[in-house]
């Protein structure tokens, strides 16, 4: 009899996409906050890292809300990777919101409105909500049935006797037909830990009792515990929430039940704008929930990229709304250095109005030198999962120095492509150099432009 030929099965999972800044997983600062020249994905801009550090333990702290930093430096040194960096720092539970500054650019909505949207959804609330639970293992479920009310041979539920049984004790419970519905929905079965909702009926099917886990051999089944304590208890259950979610919840138009306003409701898919009005209202009820100790705002983090594109109505409105009671932490990111305030005649450091200059404080990221361009692009070779050779890495050095260190990593993929192509798994010199000769960089470009300039409509 031939054998079984029994081969490696190739995973269906998607692999994840590399992104441009996949491979940064934190600041790689130590316990004191001093950086570590090589660690989180970063390589170098000691500084820069250092002084980010301190800003996340001002934002742990709550001591930076209303306060904005500005990341300045030239084109590819690591502005938007310390931003990132930030994030990773903070957890996922701090809220980070990143934008462009050309988002603010719509034809629907307001500079201003995207703005506050952006500001909102940097500021969470989160809610601490004590809720009255019958939790346990079910023991019995019977529905009890009468004689329809309308007449005919149905039968109607009247109510449901249901047996819980926890750790400390057993109840049993006589329940709403409707909440038997709820029952049947979530396919709950004698032996299943439950829990119901005494305010609002909602019932949740935990899994199995662990009691039952001898009965099969193999089953896709969740075995969980019998609970705790008695079947009547309270539980404090935890919602993260952002401003912006609970603007949008209260701003959506309940309209009416007739034709003509279904039918606007399904012809108007356009972006209703949040009026200042519900947004007092809602920072109202905020402020009754901080005070009486249910919610507790966590401020968190608004990013604005190439922060030069804003014009003089954006940055006037950011300076009210840095003042704001409820105002995140900002950070603004540009590679400008004296220029113009869009849309008007007046230059400025940065491209931001001095006014508001003064209100930041400025972290600077420095070019980055040979060698440190060398472990950057290495790290993202390690990231791609490409073989690149040493003797790769100090030529692609050399042409990040040249050009820049973006068109430098850029390379790797092509090269690999063409070391593919050649037999190869590993990135050679050879493979470098052709992927040289068939794209330029943008220095190149121009240089050829200014050369060839008669060939060119200008």
């Amino acid at each position: 009899m031939e054998k079984v030929k029994i081969e490696e099965i190739q995973s269906t999972a998607k692999k994840q996409r590399v992104a441009t800044h996949t491979h940064i997983k934190g600041l790689g600062l130590e316990p004191t906050g001093i950086p570590i020249p090589l660690a989180a994905g970063f390589v170098g801009q000691l500084e820069a890292r250092e002084a980010a550090g301190l800003v996340v333990d001002m934002i742990k702290q709550k001591k930076m809300a209303g306060k904005a930093l500005l990341l300045a430096g030239p084109p590819g040194t690591g502005k938007t990777a310390l931003a990132l960096g930030i994030s990773q720092e903070l957890g996922s539970k701090v809220p980070f919101c990143p934008m462009v500054g050309s988002e603010v650019y719509s034809s629907e909505v307001k500079k201003t409105e995207v703005l506050m949207e952006n500001f909102r959804r940097a500021i969470g609330l989160r809610i601490k909500e004590t809720k009255d639970v019958y939790e346990g293992e079910v023991t019995e479920l019977s529905p009890e049935e009468t004689e329809s009310l309308t007449g005919g041979y149905g039968k109607s539920i009247s109510h449901v006797i249901i047996g819980l049984k926890t750790v400390k004790g057993t109840k049993q419970l006589k329940l709403d037909p409707t909440i038997y519905d709820a029952l049947i929905k979530e396919k709950v079965a004698v032996g299943d830990v439950i829990y119901i909702e005494a305010n609002s009926g909602a019932v949740k099917r935990v899994g199995r009792s662990d009691a039952f886990a001898t009965e099969f051999d193999l089953e896709a089944e969740e075995y969980v515990p019998l609970p705790k304590g008695e079947v009547h208890k309270k539980k404090e259950i935890v919602q993260d929430v952002t401003l912006q979610d609970l603007d949008a919840a209260n701003a959506r138009p309940q309209g009416g039940q007739d034709i003509l306003s279904l039918m606007g409701q399904m012809m108007k898919p356009r972006k209703t704008e949040i009026t200042d009005k519900l947004r007092q209202e809602i920072n109202k009820v905020v402020n009754r929930y901080i005070d009486e100790g249910v919610a507790e705002l966590v401020p968190g983090v608004l990013f604005i990229d190439e922060v030069h594109m804003l014009d003089m109505e954006c940055f006037s409105y950011l300076n009210r709304a840095l003042e704001s009671s409820l105002s995140p932490i900002v950070i603004f990111a540009t590679n400008r250095g004296v220029c113009n305030v869009r849309g008007t005649d007046m230059p400025s450091p940065h491209g931001v109005p001095i006014d508001l200059l003064d209100r930041l404080v400025i972290i600077r990221t420095q070019i980055y030198n040979p060698s440190e361009m060398i472990q950057i692009i290495a790290i993202r070779a390690q990231v791609e999962e490409l073989t690149v050779d040493e003797e790769c890495l100090v030529l692609l050095g050399d042409i990040g120095q040249r050009t820049s260190l973006r068109h430098a990593v850029q390379l790797l993929s092509p090269a690999s492509i063409v070391a593919k192509m050649n037999g190869r798994d590993n990135i050679c010199k050879a493979d470098i150099e052709e992927v040289t000769s068939l794209y330029l960089d943008a220095k190149s470009s121009a240089k050829l432009l200014h050369e060839q300039h008669e060939n060119y409509i200008s």
